[in-house]
């Protein structure tokens, strides 16, 4: 079902070289709306990159404080919608008995895009949700060393990437340095969630010990998805911004940004990071 890639033709133009410009395909990254649906009523819709859509429904609905574990869920399915032909783009959610139903305005539902997270709650107090996993607590150390070897793994699995270089990355790895698992996303937040989907469809978590890299920047709703997961080191190879550091200080977790190369910053939880 996955359409990760879209193939179209462009006119390339190269004003250093002396050839004509020219016609040829050209990949680019798919981006299609997924409707995110409980029990058929709409709760969100987000912008993503096709693939592991109830990985990216399942995280979705435990970053955002829905659900708190996978024996939350009855049944998760995608749905044909109302597309000819049919693209599969809405993901029904059947939650159990004892689940209590989020408190949403349904004239203001979530509504994601791939450059930014959530948008349309109705106040400030709704973007916070606090994690059931005491992060603070993970005693867990990861080397410096291995956090600088670990851009270049999590772009060696990118294979998408390689053909569309239109997509963000979120890895998984051990405190070893080693690959758990990667997914690509037109959206970073996407990434993280279809991350985090599959460790709770997996059974994994919290995610004691682990690192999540992310091939952007670090965002307060990143930070909060790690913290989430029970993640206690969130990395990222840009700029964190100043409520991702806040967070991360509230929550008890390591954020690192700027790892490029052989260097970093450690902006919060330094005890993590050893040299």
């Amino acid at each position: 079902m996955a359409r990760t890639m879209n193939r179209r033709p462009v006119m390339k133009i190269n004003l250093d070289a002396t050839a004509e410009p020219r016609r040829r395909p050209d990949d680019l990254a798919a981006e299609e709306p997924l409707e995110i649906r409980l029990q058929r009523t709409p709760l969100a819709v987000t912008m993503r990159t096709p693939g592991q859509d109830i990985d990216l429904a399942m995280g979705f609905l435990l970053t955002e404080g829905i659900i708190r574990t996978a024996a939350d869920i009855v049944t998760a399915q995608l749905c044909a919608g109302t597309d000819t032909p049919n693209t599969y783009n809405v993901v029904d959610v059947v939650l159990g008995a004892d689940v209590p139903p989020p408190v949403t305005d349904p004239s203001r539902n979530f509504y994601t895009t791939s450059s930014c997270g959530v948008c349309g709650k109705a106040s400030i107090d709704a973007v916070r949700t606090r994690s059931q996993f005491e992060v603070a607590t993970d005693d867990s150390t990861v080397p410096a060393q291995v956090l600088a070897e670990l851009p270049d793994r999590l772009r060696a699995a990118q294979r998408t990437f390689d053909r569309t270089g239109g997509l963000h990355a979120a890895g998984l790895f051990t405190a070893e340095g080693a690959l758990v698992v990667m997914r690509e996303d037109v959206g970073r937040h996407n990434a993280v969630d279809k991350v985090i989907g599959w460790a709770l469809r997996e059974g994994r978590l919290p995610l004691t010990g682990h690192v999540l890299l992310v091939s952007g920047r670090a965002s307060f709703e990143l930070t909060q998805k790690a913290w989430m997961a029970g993640i206690p080191l969130l990395a990222a190879v840009s700029a964190p911004s100043t409520l991702a550091a806040e967070l991360a200080d509230e929550a008890g977790m390591t954020l690192v940004g700027f790892l490029r190369g052989s260097t970093m910053n450690v902006y919060a939880g330094m005890q993590r990071v050893t040299v």
